[in-house]
């Protein structure tokens, strides 16, 4: 029987090859903005790569967001904490949920999940008729051309295909776990300096 591992190989890195995938952050990497961080890669191609942290929580819940929009608060769900998307324009907000619904900029990331940035779907959380379910990130995580390749053959990432019950349903302090433990991997005891027993 020829079994092939789930994870990517780097020469197998095509344009296009990690969007829907998850980026678990190697227990080594210390940039203060992504350890032990799962991201979303939503966009992968030739001129670089977009993605949204989903477990890096800010201070900040839903309904501040809608009260610094002037909106109502008609929704149940006001109390959901507002994530760190990563260090790009962590003044932007952007909706990671379900594909039920679709508004002026959504990017429909696969045929579960998609991703939209505009102010539209902000309103219909507010009103109670935004998607089943979501998570809203301020900032998002980007690389140039290559630079993420790069990042992965210098062991910074693990890949895995993204799935959506670790992004919706999944509490926050466990994804990271989660996340690597569909690829059978227990990242708490991977060693965080390389070639030390």
């Amino acid at each position: 029987m020829n079994s092939k591992p789930i994870t990517t190989d780097i020469n197998e890195l095509t344009p296009g090859s990690l969007r829907d995938h998850f980026l678990i952050a190697m227990p080594g990497l210390n940039d203060s903005s992504f350890a032990h961080t799962v991201t979303y890669v939503c966009e992968h191609s030739d001129k670089g790569a977009m993605g949204v942290v989903i477990n890096a929580a800010t201070p900040m819940l839903l309904k501040e967001i809608f009260l610094q929009m002037d909106l109502d608060d008609l929704s149940d769900q006001g109390d959901q904490m507002v994530m760190s998307g990563g260090p790009v324009q962590p003044e932007r907000g952007f909706v990671l949920h379900t594909s039920d619904v679709k508004w002026q900029s959504t990017l429909e990331v696969s045929p579960d999940i998609s991703l939209t940035a505009s102010r539209d779907i902000i309103v219909a959380l507010a009103e109670g008729r935004g998607p089943k379910q979501c998570l809203i990130a301020l900032g998002y995580a980007g690389w140039g051309e290559g630079q993420l390749e790069a990042e992965i053959a210098a062991n910074s990432w693990l890949t895995v295909p993204a799935n959506k019950d670790i992004i919706f349903n999944t509490p926050l302090e466990q994804r990271w776990a989660s996340a690597a433990q569909v690829l059978g991997i227990d990242v708490n005891l991977i060693a965080s300096t390389p070639g030390h027993a």
